[in-house]
């Protein structure tokens, strides 16, 4: 498979796994030393703080994304890809609040040395949908 390929079949595994909640398969995905940008927020460091927030929300409630792959470009055991993204957070309770965002991302993806394409960066430039 080729780099490109790999990359994008990430980014579907992502959305697959979010969707279903598994947080543990999402850390595998990422490198250990991961930086999730997203504005008015300080940087997200490391996948404790990824997984810490995300399994707060999903015990109340369930994520679903949709995303455009717009762009992956490779250089060597580095690359980066910009993605068209909607993520609706939904609530499990009847009458819980849920939320929809939509914007772009830029992502900086890095080969591990098995070879194995993770997320190194990750810059969500979502704005609330009305």
């Amino acid at each position: 498979m080729n780099d490109e390929t790999a990359i994008r079949r990430l980014i579907a595994t992502w959305l697959e796994a979010t969707r279903e909640g598994d947080v543990d398969r999402l850390l595998t995905l990422m490198t250990p030393d991961v930086v999730f940008l997203v504005a008015g927020q300080p940087p997200m460091h490391g996948r404790d703080g990824f997984a810490a927030g995300l399994r707060a929300i999903l015990a109340t409630h369930r994520i679903e994304s949709d995303s455009t792959v717009d762009e992956v470009e490779v250089r060597g055991d580095m690359a980066w890809c910009r993605t068209t993204l909607e993520v609706r957070v939904v609530p499990l309770a009847d009458g819980g609040q849920g939320m929809r965002r939509a914007g772009h991302t830029l992502s900086i993806l890095r080969r591990n040395d098995s070879g194995v394409w993770q997320l190194a960066r990750d810059a969500n430039m979502l704005a609330p949908v009305a």
